[in-house]
């Protein structure tokens, strides 16, 4: 009885010590999938959703963080505010951290998107797929390019979110379900980790450091809040939650803004948090700073997840497992070899340079942190010379603003007009 035991004990601990899609694929077998657009939730959704007092065809959003290689679907409950509702880790996402910025750099979008009925796609060669709306109205505003970005099944990425078929199966579900409820567009906010003052401490030296701090804005309206912001693009900046005097134009200049009072009064509470929290982070992690590792680094760290799929599944992993914390100076110099190799390969450089790892500590920034210089990031980044680099929100430099941009198509005067103030819409129900 003991061998047994001890056998069966072993088998489990094999089975869990698997390919995380095999647990979470043991759901739903697709071969009995009879109308995979169609597809309901699984029963044990449908109760957590009956718990927190969620309908089904409540509103949702999407949230990715790719460090951590997950993927949040939150939905409104009676008091409407969003609460998770599913979580997956995310199969494949290519690239590093980082936004993308032209066709071809295989990076994936980071961001704030309006996913409408259109951007659903039930045809898709990968199972069922979703269209993030890149470019954007920023994007456009700022001279990125690229089509066809994709939250898509097959767990293959060239610039795309990638989940297993059985995991994208659940998330257009709660697409649809919302917008047979009556949702227009669901907001997807894609940023490149979790925005805490560790992560924003341990990231500080990156030439993205700047562009972090302006999606930050809208991360932090959202806990605040825990609404979708809204979302505005003017001076080739997000803003967020703001009331103007007049309308947007992305690459215009912004008009006169103010946040709401009340918002105003939780986002200095909460920044006030937020400051004690990034000085003790500072001191935590004095003189070292996060490697941000290549997608093959990650590849290699999941590489036996392959065995027994598809040639074509080819999960990444997350920047999490295969990235460290390093000495600054170390940190310089693997870059600058990193760097130096990729040319000798006449291959593109988007990493940190030594240079610009020094100039991020040349001067403070918001909230104590420090700033590379526009020349510097664009270097770094190997951004052309004519794409604007996104500093802070010349607005509101000391609070947190930005919002969604829904895809170019709709972006009217007439259909901004018509949205429903949200600094109103959150008072209604204080």
């Amino acid at each position: 009885m003991r061998i047994r035991h001890l056998a069966y004990v072993s088998l489990m601990a094999l089975a869990l010590a698997g390919c995380n899609d095999t647990l979470e694929s043991a759901s739903v077998d697709l071969s009995t999938v009879k109308n995979k657009v169609e597809q309901p939730l699984p029963s044990h959704i449908l109760a957590d959703m009956s718990k927190k007092g969620m309908d089904r065809n409540s509103p949702i959003m999407i949230r990715i963080f790719k460090e951590e290689g997950a993927m949040e679907i939150l939905k409104a409950n009676q008091s409407n505010r969003f609460e998770v509702i599913a979580d997956y880790k995310i199969c494949a996402w290519s690239g590093r951290l980082g936004p993308k910025v032209k066709e071809g750099d295989r990076q994936a979008p980071e961001g704030f998107y309006m996913l409408t009925p259109a951007n659903l796609n039930p045809n898709s060669k990968y199972y069922l797929a979703i269209n993030t709306g890149f470019p954007n109205r920023y994007d456009a505003a700022n001279g990125r390019n690229g089509a066809n970005l994709m939250i898509h099944g097959a767990c293959s990425s060239s610039g795309c979110y990638s989940m297993t078929d059985q995991q994208v199966l659940e998330i257009y579900a709660f697409a649809r379900d919302a917008f047979k409820g009556g949702q227009k567009a669901i907001q997807l906010e894609a940023y490149p980790f979790r925005m805490t003052a560790e992560n924003m401490v341990k990231h500080r030296l990156s030439p993205n450091i700047e562009f972090w701090k302006m999606l930050k804005v809208g991360y932090d309206n959202f806990e605040v809040t825990k609404r979708p912001p809204e979302v505005e693009v003017c001076e080739k900046k997000y803003v967020f939650n703001q009331q103007a005097s007049g309308p947007f134009n992305a690459g215009g200049k912004c008009p006169v803004m103010t946040t709401p009072p009340a918002l105003q009064t939780a986002l200095l509470s909460y920044n006030k948090q937020y400051d004690a929290d990034y000085t003790a982070a500072l001191k935590k992690f004095d003189g070292m700073a996060w490697y941000d590792p290549t997608e093959a680094e990650r590849k290699a760290v999941v590489a036996k997840q392959r065995k027994g799929h598809d040639i074509a599944y080819a999960p990444t992993g997350t920047a999490l497992a295969a990235g460290k914390m390093m000495k600054v100076a170390d940190l310089e110099s693997m870059m600058a070899n990193q760097s130096g190799q990729q040319l000798a390969r006449g291959a593109t450089v988007a990493n940190p340079t030594t240079a610009s790892i020094r100039m991020a500590t040349a001067a403070p920034g918001l909230t104590g942190q420090p700033v590379a210089q526009p020349a510097d990031i664009a270097v770094a980044a190997n951004i052309p010379a004519n794409v604007p680099i996104p500093m802070a929100n010349p607005m509101n430099p000391g609070v947190n603003p930005l919002a969604y941009a829904p895809p170019p198509a709709v972006e009217t005067a007439q259909t901004e007009a018509k949205k429903p103030p949200f600094w109103k819409f959150w008072a209604k129900s204080e």
